[in-house]
């Protein structure tokens, strides 16, 4: 898949096959839409193309709202609309000029100018341009103007898959992460660079590494202990602070057999058997002692364990985190 930060990057195409969202979660009614424009562009010998948004309109055009949390930063989003097969992923610049942009200019000046557009497949109640005007009707309206077709997915053929992004994050921030992962097909994932922390975890026989989450608008799940797969970027130099091993390349999938995935126990809390003061995102990786600060990991979550709890002496804390870590080891048995 090749990835165009501006859509002034990206070279027009004779037969653009196009779909647009933000596909925050790229759950199961997104895969629908993708599908079908995979399958569109096998049968008209096309080539796929998604026209997605960064930052999120709702960061634009409502900045004092600040309660707006996504699934997926960009570097996952594009990881999991990779794997579905699609050939371009535009991410544009999401502005309040661009959001002032006609029904009409939207149309011409983006998807035929800029693209090639020559089909849209568009799910049914999706809303552009100026104050979100544009509809459907809109798009078919001008298809014989601007020579394209318009395929519409009905709303029962989405609705049959019974989610949405809206969903999916309130699973997620009630540590429900078995059905989140049920809703979107894939696990939830939380990807950060490991950063030294104060290794009480270490003393308890359970070392972990912290995890610092870069994007402010990433969604965090519940406070709890979790069962999650851990992916970490093989032949690791200790000496060189690389970049993130999880970002796609403008012309390349991911490479994922240079990744290596281990089991693991991942806290989320604010470790109040020691009253901290901050919330801390840390895993103890199983049958790993590495050196790997600075080094961007994955965490994809199966399965909540538990949720946090004040123990009275870290020796409680100590012979609960045994019984946890025996949770969790089921959990990846069964």
């Amino acid at each position: 898949m090749k990835i165009y930060n501006h859509i002034n990057e990206f070279k027009k195409l004779d037969n653009a096959v196009v779909t647009i969202g933000t596909f925050d979660g790229v759950h199961l009614g997104h895969q629908k839409i993708i599908g079908t424009l995979v399958e569109e562009a096998v049968k008209t010998n096309g080539e796929t193309v998604i026209l997605t948004f960064f930052p999120h309109p709702r960061m634009i055009l409502h900045p004092e709202d600040h309660q707006l949390k996504l699934i997926n930063n960009m570097i996952e989003k594009a990881a999991l609309l990779s794997s579905l097969g699609v050939n371009h992923l535009i991410i544009t610049p999401f502005t309040r000029d661009f959001s002032n942009l006609s029904p009409e200019n939207y149309i011409k000046d983006i998807l035929v100018d800029k693209i090639g557009t020559k089909t849209i497949i568009i799910g049914y109640d999706h809303r552009f341009g100026k104050d979100r005007s544009g509809s459907l009707k809109e798009l078919q309206h001008f298809s014989t103007t601007f020579n394209y077709k318009v395929e519409e997915i009905p709303e029962q053929d989405i609705n049959d898959v019974t989610v949405s992004s809206t969903k999916i994050r309130e699973a997620i921030l009630a540590g429900d992460v078995k059905t989140a992962h049920d809703f979107m097909g894939h696990p939830f994932s939380l990807t950060g660079k490991v950063i030294k922390g104060d290794q009480i975890g270490r003393t308890l026989g359970y070392p972990t590494a912290n995890l610092f989450i870069e994007e402010n608008y990433k969604l965090i799940p519940s406070d709890g202990i979790y069962a999650v797969e851990v992916f970490i970027k093989k032949n690791r130099n200790k000496n060189q602070i690389i970049g993130n091993p999880f970002y796609i390349s403008t012309d390349a999938k991911l490479d994922v057999t240079e990744v290596q995935k281990f089991r693991g126990m991942a806290y989320i809390g604010h470790r109040p058997t020691i009253n901290g003061m901050s919330q801390n995102i840390e895993v103890n990786i199983f049958d790993f002692a590495d050196d790997i600060y600075h080094q961007h990991i994955q965490l994809d979550f199966l399965h909540f364990i538990r949720h946090d709890i004040k123990f009275g002496n870290l020796e409680q804390l100590t012979a609960q985190l045994a019984k946890d870590k025996t949770a969790v080891e089921k959990i990846f048995v069964s």
